[in-house]
C-alpha cells in the first residue's frame, strides 16, 4: 500500500463511520499520512481524528477510537495504535505494501508523487516573485515545477535575469521586470557567491538548490568530484546503476516483476559498496563483491524512502523548498546503493522470482531518482 492508497483508505474509514452514524462530519478531501513522529509507532501516522474532532463535536481520542476498527478491517493494514491526543499509528503488511508500492511507481513512472488535480476547476493559483539574483531565480523556477506537480497554476516573475543564467543553467521564467506593489518578492533565499555558472548546468543547479534557503551555498569544485563524498554524484550513480541492472538483466534473459525481494539468490555484499564504503566507484554495469552472506531483507529503508516521495514533493511545493527534494534524493540513493549489487544473479545462478522482484525495485529506484532530478532541472544519465 502506497501513501496515496493509505490516504484513500483513511478517507474510506471516515466514510464508513459516517455511513454507520458513528460520526456526523463531512468527509474531507484529503487525509495526510506521514511517518510517525516522536512517541509514535508503526509505518505511518495520521492526525485525521484531530482534524475531525471539532466538526464532530467529540474529543480527538474518541474520534480515533471510532475510526480504528474501520482501518483494521482494510486490506494491507495489520495494526492500528492510538497515541497522544488522538493520532492513529498504522502498521502495514510490509510484504504486500512493498509490492504494491513498486507496482505503483512503475505504473506512474516519473510522475509518481504528482497530485492528480489538473482537471479540477478550483486549482490554486500561485504567483512567485524573486529578486534580480541567480539563486533566487533558480529556486523560484524549481519551486514552480514542484507546485505544478501538485496541481497548482504557477506564474514566475523576476526583477531581472542575465542571459547566461538561461544559456548555462537553463533558467526560464514567465516575466521579467520591476515588481508591482501588489506583488511583493516572496522567494528570497540567501544569495549565492560568484562561481555557480562555472560549474555548468547540473552541478551549478545542485549547488544552488541542495542547501536550505537560509544557508549560504558553496559553489566550489566539490560538486564536480566523481566520488562518494559528492551527494550529486551518489544520486546520479545510483540512477545509473539502476538503469544498468535493467540492461544487464535483459542480457541474461529476464525482466522485472514486483514481488518479495527476499529468497534464494545473490547475497548481500560484505565488502565496500559504491557510495557506502571506501574507494571511488568507477563503473556502472558491474559490481562484483568477492564475499557474500545469505540475503537478509535489504529493502525496508529503501521502501520507506520511496514511499515517502509523494509526501516530500508535497512538502517541498508547499514550502517552496527544492532543498527538501534534493536531500530526499540523497536519502533514496544512499538506501539504494547497498541494495543494487544484489539484483543480478552471480556465477552459475539462475534468475529467480527474487531476482525479478529486486530488478523491479531497482527500476522503481531509477524512476524516482530520474523524476526527482528532472524536477530540479538536472540530467539523470543512464551511464556514468
Amino acid at each position: 500500500m502506497t501513501p496515496v492508497e493509505l490516504s484513500r483508505t483513511v478517507l474510506h474509514a471516515v466514510r464508513r463511520a459516517v455511513d454507520a452514524g458513528e460520526l456526523s462530519v463531512s468527509v474531507p478531501e484529503r487525509a495526510v499520512v506521514a511517518p510517525p513522529g516522536p512517541g509514535g509507532c508503526g509505518d505511518y501516522a495520521t492526525s485525521i481524528a484531530l482534524q475531525l474532532a471539532r466538526p464532530a463535536g467529540q474529543p480527538p481520542l474518541k474520534v480515533a477510537e471510532v475510526l480504528r476498527p474501520h482501518l483494521l478491517g482494510a486490506d494491507g493494514i495489520t495494526d492500528v495504535v492510538l497515541t497522544g491526543p488522538g493520532f492513529l499509528n498504522i502498521r502495514l503488511d510490509r510484504g504486500a505494501s512493498g509490492v504494491g508500492l513498486v507496482r505503483e511507481i512503475l505504473r506512474r513512472g516519473e510522475r509518481y508523487g504528482y497530485a492528480d488535480r489538473s482537471d479540477r476547476p478550483d486549482r490554486r493559483v500561485v504567483q512567485l516573485r524573486c529578486p534580480y539574483e541567480l539563486r533566487a531565480v533558480v529556486v523560484a523556477e524549481v519551486a514552480a515545477r514542484l507546485l505544478r506537480s501538485q496541481g497548482a497554476l504557477v506564474r514566475v516573475s523576476a526583477e531581472g535575469i542575465e542571459p547566461a543564467w538561461s544559456s548555462v543553467l537553463g533558467v526560464v521564467v514567465d516575466a521579467v521586470g520591476p515588481a508591482p506593489a501588489e506583488l511583493p518578492v516572496n522567494v528570497r533565499p540567501v544569495p549565492a557567491p560568484a562561481g555557480a555558472l562555472a560549474l555548468g548546468r547540473d552541478a551549478g543547479r545542485w549547488a544552488l538548490l541542495h542547501p536550505a534557503a537560509h544557508d549560504r551555498p558553496r559553489v566550489g569544485d566539490q560538486h564536480l568530484v566523481q566520488r562518494e563524498s559528492n551527494p550529486l554524484f551518489r544520486v546520479r550513480y545510483a540512477h545509473a546503476r539502476a538503469r544498468a541492472a535493467t540492461r544487464n538483466a535483459a542480457d541474461l534473459g529476464f525482466t522485472a516483476e514486483p514481488g518479495p525481494v527476499t529468497g534464494s539468490g545473490s547475497g548481500t555484499p560484505t565488502g565496500p559498496v559504491a557510495g557506502t564504503g571506501s574507494g571511488t566507484p568507477t563503473g556502472c554495469d558491474t559490481g562484483t563483491p568477492t564475499v557474500t552472506t545469505p540475503l537478509a531483507d535489504p529493502a525496508p529503508e529503501l521502501l520507506a524512502a520511496l514511499a515517502d516521495h509523494p509526501r516530500v514533493l508535497a512538502a517541498a511545493a508547499d514550502h517552496r523548498a527544492p532543498d527538501r527534494l534534493a536531500r530526499h534524493l540523497v536519502t533514496v540513493a544512499d538506501a539504494a546503493l547497498p541494495f543494487l549489487p544484489t539484483v543480478l544473479p552471480r556465477g552459475g545462478e539462475k534468475p529467480s522470482a527474487a531476482h525479478r522482484a529486486r530488478l523491479a525495485l531497482a527500476e522503481a529506484v531509477g524512476t524516482v531518482l530520474a523524476g526527482g532530478l528532472a524536477l530540479l532541472g538536472i540530467d539523470a544519465p543512464d551511464h556514468l
